[in-house]
């Protein structure tokens, strides 16, 4: 379907889509994987010449409810978290060859906001990080963000922007900290 897609058009850049499982193309990293792997393949999906960036998603803990892992801390889902992040940067970085994106991660409206607040923050600082450490990291995209009156599309990880000041304060200052980043390794 890539192919097709590109031979339609080939200046749009496509990516899979997929939460970023391993699969049996790499075993070993099917270790990383939050307990299941739901049929999919990181390396294999994202290794198409057509694919042109490679995505992942994390839900840590609505993951770590479904897998052996339930009732971990969110101190626990964090280090899993970093660990997600890196191995899926190492691989986009040392075997794929191209850009990664986190595009989509959120943490349950119900922890609280300060829970979500920290763990967005450390989310966005390994981010932040590993794109300043090598080009491969490309930034990341919450789940989800709503306008005021839309509260009945909430699927538990809604961020209303004028509702939540300190996670608006989180996101913003992210958003400046990757422009700056940007704009210093394009000089």
């Amino acid at each position: 379907m890539a192919r097709f897609v590109k031979s339609l058009y080939n200046k749009h850049l496509l990516e899979v889509g997929m939460e970023g499982f391993y699969g049996d193309s790499i075993p070993k990293r099917k270790l990383v994987n939050p307990g299941y792997q739901v049929g999919t393949d990181f390396i294999s999906n994202h290794f198409i010449n057509e694919i042109d960036f490679a995505t992942i998603h994390a839900y840590t803990d609505q993951w770590y409810v479904i897998c052996t892992l339930s009732g971990q801390s969110d101190e626990a889902q964090l280090v899993w978290m970093e660990k997600w992040i890196r191995s899926h940067w190492e691989d986009a970085r040392n075997i794929l060859k191209k850009p990664l994106v986190l595009a989509e991660f959120g943490k349950s409206s119900r922890s609280g906001e300060g829970s979500r607040d920290i763990f967005m923050s450390s989310v966005y600082r390994n981010v932040y990080n590993l794109a300043k450490e090598g080009g491969t990291m490309g930034g990341s995209l919450v789940w989800q963000l709503m306008a005021h009156g839309m509260e009945n599309y909430d699927d538990g990880y809604s961020i209303v922007l004028g509702l939540n000041p300190s996670t608006t304060q989180i996101i913003s200052n992210q958003a400046h900290i990757m422009t700056a980043l940007a704009h210093s390794l394009n000089s």
